[in-house]
């Protein structure tokens, strides 16, 4: 009877680790959310903005032999921007335009006889609007992007020379310079930039300035401004 009572016992312990493995296989296991993984930041798309800053530089009338006159200009200027990146690794290719309304003049009086300049009243070169179009290769730090730019200037040169008068021309010309983005919200970014840019020179003829001369303007631009990537 013993024996037969031995028997039934390993019968059911033997049932029994049958059994476990399949109900512990029907117990829910605990929920492990997925780990999330941020989308890596790009820099690449459309972008909008505004800019500004200040302006300084000079400007020569020049009708040699007879003398040459130089004149500081200054001032400051705002406006829009508008571009385009591409990223590829950490390396930022882009095509960026701007359009900027500018207060930059100056004036000077000088030169021997037979200047423009000589006499009483000052000699004036102003712009009062500027604009660029540039390439821009820069180096992704994540968020913070220096870069390299060129390209070209145009805007108007407006020329009084002291006998009364103005000549106002558009002219075309080259810019180069650096700057360092950094995007601080979503889609927002904000930039410093340098540009160096000669509008070239343009002639006062002898209808205004009396003989011909040429106007030169070239500027050092430090600006800074906020982008909206799309």
């Amino acid at each position: 009877m013993k024996r037969g009572i031995l028997s039934a016992c390993a019968g059911l312990m033997a049932a029994a680790a049958v059994a476990v493995p399949s109900f512990a296989a029907d117990i829910p296991r605990p929920y492990k959310a997925p780990v999330y993984v941020a989308p890596a930041f790009t820099w690449s798309g459309f972008y909008l903005g505004i800019n500004g800053g200040y302006a300084w530089g000079h400007s020569d009338w020049n009708n040699l032999p007879m003398g040459i006159v130089s004149t500081n200009v200054k001032g400051a200027l705002v406006g829009a921007t508008l571009g385009y990146n591409f990223q590829s690794g950490n390396f930022v290719f882009g095509l960026e335009g701007d359009i900027d309304a500018t207060w930059i003049d100056g004036s000077a009086s000088g030169g021997g006889p037979g200047t423009v300049c000589s006499g009483p009243n000052n000699c004036e070169t102003k712009n009062s609007w500027l604009g660029t179009g540039r390439g821009r290769i820069g180096f992704a730090f994540d968020r913070f992007l220096p870069y390299l730019t060129g390209g070209g200037v145009f805007g108007n040169i407006k020329a009084t020379p002291n006998v009364g008068g103005s000549v106002n021309k558009t002219q075309f010309g080259w810019t180069a310079g650096a700057g360092v983005e950094w995007a601080f919200s979503g889609p927002w970014s904000a930039k410093v930039e340098y540009l160096y840019a000669d509008l070239g020179k343009i002639t006062c003829g002898p209808e205004v300035c009396g003989v011909d001369t040429d106007v030169s303007y070239k500027t050092n631009i430090v600006r800074a401004g906020v982008n909206y990537r799309f």
